[in-house]
């Protein structure tokens, strides 16, 4: 995930460096959540199908900053409710990639040698 891509989304300006630490900083642990969620070794990528998750999961967490552990604010007649793990929207979508991909961490053997018929 590139970090313009995600000031853009967050209507920050390039100019503006003030936040970049930070939003590296959400790039990064955002980007290891999911390599871990996807069991995904060190040197491996995110596959290019789940791309836009960081990306999505990034703003949530952005928009979180200075509210860790809450899981809901009111002020004046508004409301928010923060999710308790910003990756539950898109977990359907981790676990169909894990099962078409087989990335559940078993090896499926077949013995060509065994008989059925005993």
């Amino acid at each position: 995930m590139e970090l313009s891509d995600l000031k853009i989304m967050l209507g920050l300006s390039d100019e503006n460096k003030e936040s970049d630490s930070l939003l590296q900083l959400i790039i990064k642990n955002t980007e290891l959540s999911l390599r871990f969620k996807l069991g995904l070794n060190a040197g491996e990528d995110i596959p290019s199908e789940l791309s836009y998750i960081p990306l999505e999961v990034a703003i949530r967490r952005f928009n979180r900053v200075r509210n860790e552990g809450m899981t809901s604010y009111s002020q004046e007649g508004e409301s928010i409710t923060f999710s308790n793990n910003d990756f539950d929207a898109f977990e359907s979508d981790i676990e169909e990639y894990k099962r078409r991909n087989n990335s559940d961490g078993l090896l499926y053997m077949i013995d060509p040698y065994r008989r059925y018929d005993v």
